[in-house]
């Protein structure tokens, strides 16, 4: 609570935060939010057209063979109901269990991230309280918006250093939980990673978005945390600290990402040429070029897309769940993915050796991970526009008023109680407490206003998004057609074969007993047929059947 100068200042800042706070941010929440629907609805239509061209459609389920570290450590093995063929095998129960205990060390890892977290908001409050303590008026207005910069840099790099860290350990779990294909490893790798990633990147601005502020109390009934007075929100609200923390920790995770990429690749390659230096020297001596299979295996060798992918999903969500508070975040974005693109380009090209081709069916658990992304960005947007933001405050002050936002700022101020102040000052702070503390029905009002905003903006874009997902089908109707033919040509090719085998038992029905009986004893002379090299070995019960030999389509005539 503060006297005087409080007003003009909060004036000024409340203006500013109109830049971010206006009634356009609204519908470009609404526009963002069906853009991320639209984007993952034709991005299962394109993966699905890549997955047949490339034949990947049941890759997961029919073709995908056990990973060659679990064929090695699996303690036992069973036979392929699919494939006939004997496979490692791992208990479920016991993968269970290891899940499990994964899942308990994620648990731990986020309550670390929390505690990191609170650490953070304590050293916000302490620098703003030494700096509003100085003799300059500059820094005391600024005190807050110094505290909360400076923190969100330290917050950053707590968050880098963090992941590091709990990358490696992630690895390290997912390996000894003995998943039996490369698919289902990824996919559990994946999922630890993000979890975590998840709490450690946007744990901060969900704090300020929902929860700074929230439990302040007023003057004179103060709450507190640790001994501590709760932070409270600036003078325009929390939603600039909010677009400010998004802009320092997306911002700056790009800028040093970039950097790493570039600078990274450039020192280890430099490092691998001077191991190989000695046949480059011999090569040059006698004018030689290295052949091209030498010249790659001098290069990086390539560590996978992982680290791309986990940048791009981040972003995606960076600039859907909090979109609300930061509309400059999508034109970030944009800007980051032209630079990643030369970056990655350059990189992969010039820097890694060419990579191992790996069949897949999709891009994994990374899909689900953007869809729930998706929901969760509706939630958050109408959530912060309701209560982080003042657009329905607003709103409901030109309702109630004569239709301007002229006494706006005394409106949302309340007069602290008597017992508070000292020679009989007047001091103001923000809320709608009457000068006991007690709420007054203006509170209550826009409470019913924003649930009901929240329950509206949620079916509205929920329904937009269904009939966006109704509208557009999940396969192009060429590739079903296609889809659709192999299906019957397959049921061609089987009813064929089995008429085909039908005859050939019907022939050999003809044949005379002795010969009957001379191929039931053919299983008691598997060490004379062996010798003899005119007699064919029996088959391998435990290797897959034969495979039929592939019946072409019919050409159409021209």
């Amino acid at each position: 609570c503060v006297s005087g100068l409080f007003i003009f200042l909060c004036s000024c800042v409340s203006q500013a935060g109109l830049l971010f706070d206006n009634g356009g941010t609204v519908f470009f929440s609404i526009f963002m939010s069906l853009w991320a629907v639209t984007f993952l609805e034709y991005w299962k239509r394109t993966n699905s057209v890549l997955a047949h061209r490339w034949d990947c459609s049941e890759f997961e389920e029919i073709e995908e063979r056990p990973r060659p570290e679990f064929t090695a450590m699996a303690p036992m093995t069973v036979r392929n109901p699919v494939t006939g063929a004997e496979e490692p095998y791992f208990p479920k129960t016991l993968r269970f269990n290891r899940t499990l205990t994964g899942f308990m060390v994620i648990i731990i890892m986020v309550t670390v991230v929390l505690m990191f977290l609170i650490a953070i908001i304590l050293y916000r409050t302490i620098l703003s309280i030494v700096i509003s303590r100085s003799q300059n008026a500059f820094f005391i207005f600024s005190a807050g918006r110094i505290a909360s910069l400076t923190g969100s840099v330290l917050n950053l790099l707590v968050i880098l250093l963090l992941s590091r860290v709990y990358t490696l350990l992630a690895q390290i779990l997912t390996r000894w939980e003995m998943h039996r294909t490369q698919t289902k490893y990824e996919d559990a790798f994946i999922l630890k990673v993000f979890v975590f990633q998840f709490i450690n990147f946007y744990s901060s601005p969900v704090y300020i978005a929902f929860f700074k502020g929230r439990f302040v109390g007023y003057p004179g009934n103060y709450h507190t945390l640790l001994g501590i007075r709760n932070e409270d929100c600036g003078a325009g609200g929390c939603l600039i600290e909010l677009a400010q923390e998004l802009l320092v920790i997306m911002v700056g995770k790009q800028l040093i990402n970039n950097i790493q990429e570039f600078i990274c690749p450039k020192v280890k390659s430099w490092w691998q040429k001077r191991k190989f230096q000695s046949k480059q020297e011999e090569a040059r001596k006698t004018d030689m070029q290295l052949p091209p299979w030498e010249a790659n295996h001098q290069l990086l060798v390539c560590e996978g897309l992982f680290d791309e992918y986990l940048e791009m999903v981040l972003q995606f969500g960076f600039i859907t769940i909090f979109v609300a508070a930061c509309p400059l975040a999508p034109l970030f974005a944009l800007l980051n993915n032209w630079v990643e693109v030369r970056l990655d380009a350059q990189k992969f090209v010039c820097e890694y050796r060419r990579p191992v081709v790996e069949r897949a069916q999709d891009i994994g658990i990374w899909f689900n991970i953007m869809h729930v992304i998706t929901h969760l960005a509706v939630v958050s947007n109408a959530f912060m526009i309701a209560f982080t933001s003042d657009f329905l405050p607003r709103l409901y002050y030109r309702y109630t008023t004569e239709g301007s936002l002229r006494g706006y700022i005394n409106f949302t101020l309340a007069f602290a109680p008597e017992s508070y102040t000292q020679n009989n000052t007047m001091c103001r702070y923000r809320g709608f407490r009457d000068h006991k503390g007690h709420y007054l029905p203006e509170y209550f009002n826009l409470l019913a206003i924003r649930l009901g905003f929240i329950i509206i903006f949620e079916h509205v874009v929920f329904f937009i998004a269904r009939l966006i997902d109704m509208m557009v089908p999940d396969i192009p109707e060429e590739v079903e057609i296609k889809i659709k033919r192999e299906h019957y040509m397959a049921k061609e090719a089987l009813a064929e074969n089995q008429s085909l085998g039908q005859k050939v038992f019907l022939e050999d029905t003809d044949q005379p007993l002795p010969e009957l009986r001379h191929r039931h004893n053919f299983q008691g002379k598997t060490h004379s047929a062996r010798n003899n090299d005119s007699l064919p070995l029996p088959r391998d019960t435990d290797s897959p059947p034969p495979m039929l030999t592939p019946i072409p389509e019919d050409k159409h005539p021209s």
